[in-house]
């Protein structure tokens, strides 16, 4: 174990109970990753510039922002080695590059249901993003009531000997969907992802709740214009 250099690292390893030959694999993922960082963070700040250029240009065209917010995140080297341990990969960065497409992330935040679609809509416009996968958690949530769109879209990143594409996951939802999500997590990370019936039934119920105010306020503003 002398090899790791933060307690994180160790707890994954003990608690997945890693083989010597796992644990080498684990060390050169996690070190190969910080050269990856760059490359990952890369495509983030290309996608979030087109978003913000976007939502600058519905500022100045119909005064008003389809974009509440922006987020991202990069997965953390352990996480990404959970992630392949899980899905049965092989434990290597090429095989995490190529079956993983969630390493870099970003959250869309609008204020209303059909800003969601618009947002998609206007990234599939772009002729140099290539969308590989939409998942519509809106129109068809998951049973515990989450609900989000999500796109996989592979991001050309330009170096100075090469271009790139490299995938980033966008989740896009409303503010009350992104509350809801948030504390779900929230719960679910504190209970080790179980929940207790009466408390997921509670979630559900809320969402619920949340997804017709969600529409209501959606009728409220087109009505106000």
């Amino acid at each position: 174990m002398d090899s790791f250099t933060n307690i994180e690292s160790f707890e994954i390893v003990e608690r997945l109970d890693l083989k010597n030959s796992d644990i080498d694999a684990f060390i050169k993922i996690r070190d190969d990753f910080y050269e990856m960082k760059n490359t990952y963070n890369s495509a983030i700040r290309e996608l979030n510039t087109k978003l913000e250029i976007l939502n600058d240009e519905f500022k100045i065209k119909y005064s008003r922002n389809p974009i509440h917010h922006l987020q991202s995140r990069l997965k953390k080297p352990e996480s990404i080695i959970e992630k392949l341990i899980r899905k049965n990969f092989k434990l290597s960065m090429d095989s995490a590059k190529s079956n993983i497409t969630d390493i870099a992330g970003i959250r869309v935040i609008c204020n209303y249901i059909d800003d969601i679609y618009l947002i998609a809509e206007l990234l599939g416009n772009h002729d140099d993003l290539i969308i590989v996968r939409e998942r519509d958690y809106i129109n068809n949530p998951k049973k515990n009531g989450y609900r989000s769109l999500h796109l996989v879209i592979q991001v050309p990143v330009f170096f100075s000997d090469r271009k790139e594409f490299v995938p980033v996951e966008v989740q896009i939802r409303t503010i009350a969907m992104d509350f809801w999500a948030s504390l779900e997590h929230h719960i679910r990370y504190k209970t080790e992802e179980h929940i207790d019936s009466e408390i997921a039934k509670k979630l559900l119920e809320c969402a619920e709740t949340i997804s017709q105010t969600d529409l209501k306020m959606q009728e409220i503003y087109k009505s106000s214009n």
